[in-house]
């Protein structure tokens, strides 16, 4: 089948016999460009994307062309929303790893330093072939063994790509060799001549380490240190390995080579690799990488440290990649793919997403204003319907209207309450050091919104307000300090709140001056912190705040036994306040209307893209190809055949004629039915009466070549079917049969 922009075009174009024979490449799980739309408006639209003219209301609404208009919107919105979280994860990702890569060099330099003390080498020894005659204990190579405390490398290579990287940077010679170089095939020679290939960048067959030795005595390449980075040393050949490593060591007063070898399990890792005359070789030095769950943490933290991107995830999503992620042996690249994934899809699915992109403009009210008042009439009918909808007050009078006029104030509500949220949770997380909590696990859980902290929202917004300042002395004591441990479904903010009571004043201390950091924009909780860091700092002893502390535990006693006390502690204080946060701001975006345009929920759908049935999808795809490619040539039913479908298609829907055999003559002559008519033969001119007198009957000859092209076709189509995994093909038994391998959807 010709491509998109042809199949639009008149049939007086392209002759038939032209349009049948043009092949074009097919791909099963691409979506076609919607067709009826000039290739030149289509680039004008992505070169530029302008709102639609905005006249008299809703003018945009009579555009044909709204749907391929917002799609547009909602691709560039995908982008740039994810487009700044992208970028925003790589660079934490590569802050974590800053410090332990400067100390790394730091080490690299001390360890050359101490190669050139010992050995003292002309450059013609360096340049001569033959290694220095040393003695045993000289004959050492400096090696750092890096800790990366994770069992699957797929974060790991990344990481030792970047401290390459940073070495090339410093003046340093590096080379990466992975454990495919130290395997039995490749032996000795395959990890000097991937060492060669790096370094002196000459393709050599030869693996002769006195080549490495010429390219170091040259003068742009002399007096620099040579780092061999071998990225997982568990999987390499042990015998291998040691024989690289006696080799190296032959070679060191003449090569200043220092290695760093990535150890993913235990300390006595090495030990267990490599026998005893390999070690003796080496003189260790330790490092250690963050754990996974700590760059996890970092990049929660930059989620919430920063004001709303514009995309969020529900409870159950963000349960799901917290699985994903420790199933995945706790890899931060498996999270951040399947992240992109439910980004991806939310864009895709979501018809108002392309809203998002407002909350990372600099003036979001007035782009989310415009966008609402260019709606047309169904995405106005869409966002009404939409069931956190109901609660926004617009069953009254014209729903449309108001929806119109209301959406752009929710939405700004929205990223308020967010940012809001991500306050108090970095506050509980600050809370959570002091007990060894996970950043991951207090997120989890601060976005249920079934639990019962968040049930009236609407109403608790002005309950400090309305009480005034929230710890002050005479305030009652109806407020339960343990109302949130006995009601919370969750076991983290419970004990969170509990640690709060038993902190020591520095601790106390240390987390209001955090507390002050995050709560800037809560204005009422931002006071209250700041009068108790003035009566900390108001005590010039610290016997005061021991006696405080043994007041408190005294008093909490008191309470539990009768319910009631005269004076609360500060301790007592700090955790009301964190109560008081908890109940009145932390409320996750699943309790606010229209929070469906930003947050992504479908769990079964994002499982479905991870886990995937691909069989599956490819045959929907087939069946349903008029659909999947939007093609205008074949709109007519979805069980109807057409000369122009594309040849993989027709073949899959004649197929399901057949059993689990099918008869590969019977199959192509109704392929080959299909293009008889498209290819101008009739059956009175092109009829001839079969040889045989019993089996009359007319058959339509074609010329050679359109024989020839059809066969082709059919024989391409049969092994894309094959390719796919829905046909096997012929066997020696049954040459003239294929095998349809899945039946049935």
């Amino acid at each position: 089948m010709a491509d998109s922009d042809d199949c639009g075009s008149p049939c007086s174009s392209n002759g038939p016999e032209n349009a049948e024979n043009d092949l074009q490449p097919f791909f099963v799980l691409h979506k076609g460009r919607k067709l009826g739309t000039s290739s030149s408006k289509a680039k004008k639209t992505r070169r530029k994307i302008a709102w639609p003219p905005i006249c008299n209301g809703r003018e945009a609404s009579e555009d044909d062309d709204n749907a391929s208009f917002y799609q547009e919107l909602r691709f560039e919105a995908f982008e740039s929303v994810w487009g700044k979280i992208e970028a925003g994860i790589r660079e934490v990702l590569t802050r974590i790893n800053a410090n332990l890569f400067e100390e790394i060099h730091d080490w690299v330099n001390k360890s050359f330093a101490a190669i050139k003390a010992s050995f003292s080498c002309s450059l013609s020894e360096v340049i001569s072939p033959f290694p220095v005659l040393t003695n045993n204990i000289c004959r050492q190579l400096f090696t750092a063994f890096v800790f990366t405390k994770n069992v699957e490398f797929v974060d790991d290579l990344l990481t030792f790509k970047e401290l390459g990287q940073h070495l090339k940077s410093r003046q340093c010679h590096v080379a990466n060799l992975s454990s495919l170089d130290f395997s039995v095939k490749n032996g000795i020679g395959g990890c000097i001549r991937s060492l060669l290939r790096q370094l002196v960048t000459v393709t050599s067959t030869v693996a002769d380490i006195s080549i490495l030795t010429s390219w170091y005595g040259e003068p742009a390449n002399y007096d620099r240190p040579i780092v061999v980075i071998i990225e997982e040393m568990e999987q390499c050949v042990g015998v291998v390995l040691a024989e690289f490593i006696a080799m190296l060591s032959e070679y060191v007063g003449k090569l200043p080579l220092i290695l760093l070898m990535g150890v993913a399990t235990t300390d006595d890792a090495p030990s267990k690799l490599l026998p005893a005359t390999a070690l003796q070789h080496l003189q260790p030095c330790k490092f250690a990488m963050g754990s996974p769950i700590q760059r996890m943490d970092a990049v929660i933290k930059f989620l919430l440290e920063n004001p709303f991107c514009g995309f969020g995830v529900g409870y159950e999503v963000i349960l799901f990649l917290k699985n994903y992620f420790f199933k995945h042996d706790a890899t931060v690249a498996s999270f951040l793919r399947a992240l992109k994934i439910a980004c991806a899809k939310h864009f895709c699915l979501e018809p108002l997403s392309f809203l998002c992109k407002g909350a990372t403009d600099e003036n979001c009210q007035e782009f989310w204003n415009r966008a609402c008042n260019a709606l047309p009439q169904d995405m106005l009918d869409y966002a009404s319907s939409l069931p956190s909808s109901s609660s926004a007050s617009v069953t009254k009078g014209n729903p449309n209207q108001m929806v119109g006029d209301i959406l752009p104030i929710r939405l700004a509500e929205l990223t308020i309450l967010w940012n809001n949220w991500s306050s108090v949770v970095m506050c509980l997380y600050e809370v959570g050091l002091f007990c060894n909590l996970q950043l991951l696990d207090i997120y989890c859980e601060a976005l249920d919104p079934s639990s019962s902290k968040t049930k009236g929202y609407r109403h608790q917004g002005e309950t400090m307000k309305s009480q005034g300042p929230a710890l002050s002395h005479d305030q009652s004591d109806h407020v339960n300090l343990h109302r949130i441990s006995d009601t919370t479904k969750g076991a983290i903010i419970p004990q969170i709140i509990c640690r709060i009571r038993d902190l020591p004043a520095a601790s106390l201390s240390q987390l209001l001056e955090m507390w002050e950091k995050y709560t800037k924009d809560l204005h009422e909780i931002h006071e209250a912190v700041q009068a108790l860091l003035k009566r900390f700092r108001a005590d010039d002893d610290g016997k005061q705040l021991k006696q405080q502390k043994e007041a408190s535990d005294r008093l909490v006693s008191q309470r539990m036994l009768h319910g009631k006390g005269s004076r609360r502690t500060l301790n007592e204080e700090v955790a009301m306040l964190a109560e008081l946060m908890i109940r009145d701001f932390l409320i996750p975006m699943e309790s606010a209307p229209f929070h469906e345009i930003f947050c992504f929920k479908d769990v079964g759908l994002l499982q479905s893209a991870l886990i995937g049935d691909p069989r599956k999808t490819i045959q929907e795809d087939l069946l349903k190809c008029q659909v999947r490619l939007n093609c205008s040539c074949c709109e007519k039913g979805l069980g109807d055949l057409s000369p122009s479908m594309h040849d993989t298609a027709i073949l899959y829907i004649l197929s399901q004629e057949h059993g689990d055999l099918i008869n590969v003559y019977d199959w192509y002559q109704s392929f080959r039915t299909m293009f008889i008519n498209s290819l101008g033969v009739s059956k009175k001119s092109g009829a001839q009466k079969s040889p045989t007198p019993k089996k009359r009957k007319a058959v339509n000859m074609l010329n050679a070549s359109d024989e020839a092209s059809i066969q082709a076709r059919f024989c391409r189509a049969i092994s894309e079917l094959q390719v796919t995994g829905l046909l096997r093909m012929p066997s020696k038994r049954r040459p003239d049969y294929v095998q349809r391998i899945a039946i049935g959807l």
